[in-house]
């Protein structure tokens, strides 16, 4: 059982290796760029940027209310945060998140935008651009199409792994080491006078801290302070996010044991997507994935 004080000190779990990393999905989404912008080149124009911007309105959406960030079973266990901000966020810090993930190329033309999605066709014909046909769907569906070519089954590839880890997380919050590590958890919060909760999450999730607010933040009162502050503390002091790993931790290679094939399938298809992804950024197979190749998504 590992020892948890901050989120680096959880070891991976065993089904983290049947998902994409956040490095993959990274890679992942600049190969889809050089494909559409490959596909959008094909069809004359020369100057598609690689990271275009939503059309008119659209790129509001990116500005749009803040929303809380997920919340893990163990709870939170930063606790320079929890005396700043108990259980809400820097607001300046999310917004400039926000900003800086804003794709920096300029909007599409309507006839860029037509060819990108496939939707300037009339009377539901097949739309033609220079003699060639659009592919269904535009450039943006084919550049999908061309990265998981030869992806075997990708509905599962996507889905089976995150469906199996809820499950298995909702087992793992009934498994009576878990209650109990939560039991202790829940008096230790009371202890520093503060209410009684069922887990950390529940008091994460304590409709309280967000009463008269409309941007998903909290009102950082000193009750929610310090609240924070107790569950963050018992959570260390007790190793309530330890108990939790390692109880997942057996149940996931259990998991792994019952349904091997499942997961070998899975782990197939993420290998030929990775081959996929490598191949659209020029890179060969064997090459280092921490390396990159081209320029970042941020160029016109």
């Amino acid at each position: 059982m590992p020892r948890v004080r901050s989120e680096a000190d959880f070891p991976e779990l065993p089904l983290d290796r049947y998902e994409l990393s956040a490095r993959d999905s990274e890679r992942m989404q600049r190969a889809q760029a050089y494909l559409v912008r490959r596909c959008m080149r094909s069809f004359g124009f020369a100057d598609f940027p690689l990271a275009p911007k939503p059309r008119g309105r659209m790129s509001e959406s990116f500005h749009s209310t803040l929303t809380l960030v997920a919340v893990s079973p163990y709870g939170m266990l930063d606790l320079g945060q929890a005396r700043r901000w108990g259980y809400g966020f820097d607001p300046d810090r999310v917004e400039a998140g926000v900003a800086g993930d804003l794709p920096k190329g300029r909007a599409p033309t309507q006839r860029e935008f037509e060819v990108l999605h496939g939707t300037g066709a009339e009377d539901r014909g097949d739309m033609v651009v220079r003699g060639r046909e659009v592919p269904e769907g535009g450039c943006s569906a084919e550049g999908s199409r061309r990265l998981m070519a030869q992806v075997a089954d990708e509905e599962h590839m996507w889905g089976y792994v995150s469906g199996r880890v809820r499950r298995i997380d909702k087992a793992v919050a009934k498994d009576p080491r878990v209650l109990r590590a939560f039991r202790d958890w829940s008096r230790c919060v009371q202890g520093e006078g503060f209410k009684e909760y069922e887990s950390p999450a529940d008091a994460v999730r304590d409709e309280a801290w967000r009463l008269g607010r409309g941007d998903g933040n909290t009102a950082r009162t000193q009750r929610e302070l310090g609240t924070a502050v107790a569950d963050v503390t018992c959570n260390r002091k007790l190793n309530t996010a330890g108990v939790w790993w390692a109880v997942s931790n057996e149940q996931q290679r259990a998991e792994l044991r019952r349904n091997k094939s499942r997961y070998t399938a899975v782990r197939a298809d993420l290998d030929r997507l990775r081959a996929a992804v490598d191949k659209a950024l020029g890179e060969p197979a064997d090459k280092a994935v921490g390396e990159p190749a081209g320029k970042a998504l941020g160029e016109r």
